[in-house]
């Protein structure tokens, strides 16, 4: 039998839209698998409840609006900025625009380490503690329902209640399979991930050379969207001069971005198919966030 958190319907104000140094849009998947972390240790924390361990989490998004406007002509859109407050001396300090996106999202979340005994306690703990967090650096104000779900190998329809309780929605997954089709290809994999993005429009003409009507064409089907999933490493581990926590050793590292896809819970069969884990690669310094 396998336990899961879930936090229905939880909206959030103003989390981080940039999710890489290249794209803007839904926040990254090491945002929520971070959130998922943060969760875990302060769980830990409390009597009772120190064997609580959260490794996998799945994000179905019911809404999005994204903090942009559109400029005169309709073909760019600009980030809608705030401004800090005025310095002691009446100074306007820098202005850095951040993307910002609020968001409507369930979350997932596979338990290790509760039972029916410890169920009401471990729920107690996780109300008094998501309501202090952030998730992708945006604040939660408020949520449908905290709920604990289980489910039985011998037993498909307990897996499908899981899954049909994200819906209505869309569940972000990894579909970095389809880069790897083309690597045998000479091109670069940035040019083939804006291939499988592109839309491709062609006109049907008459003989006089007139548009009939035109038709669309995507290189593969589906949502699919660029999503950042963790980091590559660019520097041996060592020391830095002031870096935040000198016991640990420091890297510094850039953006891994790669294929994702929206789908709608109702066309998975396996809850395993929706999670997402961290994984570390050594020999490649790739601190990722798996979904396949």
């Amino acid at each position: 039998m396998t336990a899961y958190l879930l936090i229905s319907k939880a909206e959030i104000h103003n989390a981080n839209a940039m999710s890489s140094t290249l794209t803007i849009g839904v926040p990254a998947m090491t945002a929520w698998l971070g959130a998922a972390h943060a969760l875990e240790r302060s769980i830990t924390a409390q009597n009772g409840l120190q064997a609580v361990r959260i490794p996998k989490i799945a994000v179905s998004y019911h809404q999005t609006d994204l903090q942009v406007y559109r400029g005169r002509r309709n073909l760019e859109n600009f980030v809608i900025g705030t401004s800090n407050p005025l310095k002691a001396n009446s100074d306007r300090p820098s202005f850095i625009p951040t993307p910002r996106i609020h968001l409507t999202v369930s979350l997932l979340m596979e338990v290790e380490g509760i039972n029916i005994d410890t169920e009401d306690i471990f729920k107690h703990a996780v109300k008094k503690q998501v309501l202090r967090m952030k998730f992708a650096g945006g604040d939660l104000l408020k949520f449908d329902a905290i709920r604990i779900l289980y489910t039985d190998e011998e037993d498909e329809r307990s897996e499908r209640n899981v899954i049909v309780a994200l819906m209505p929605g869309s569940v972000i997954i990894e579909r970095r399979d389809l880069l790897l089709g083309d690597e045998e290809s000479n091109e670069d994999n940035l040019d083939s991930l804006l291939q499988y993005l592109a839309i491709q429009n062609e006109a049907k003409l008459d003989d006089d050379g007139k548009v009939l009507e035109w038709e669309q064409h995507k290189k593969a089907p589906g949502w699919l969207v660029p999503i950042a999933v963790g980091f590559k490493g660019l520097s041996p581990l060592g020391k830095v001069k002031n870096q935040r926590n000198s016991k640990m050793p420091h890297r510094f590292v850039e953006p891994v971005v790669t294929l994702g896809e929206f789908k709608m819970p109702y066309r998975f069969t396996d809850i395993d198919e929706m999670m997402w884990h961290y994984e570390y690669e050594e020999e490649q310094q790739l601190y990722l966030c798996k979904n396949q």
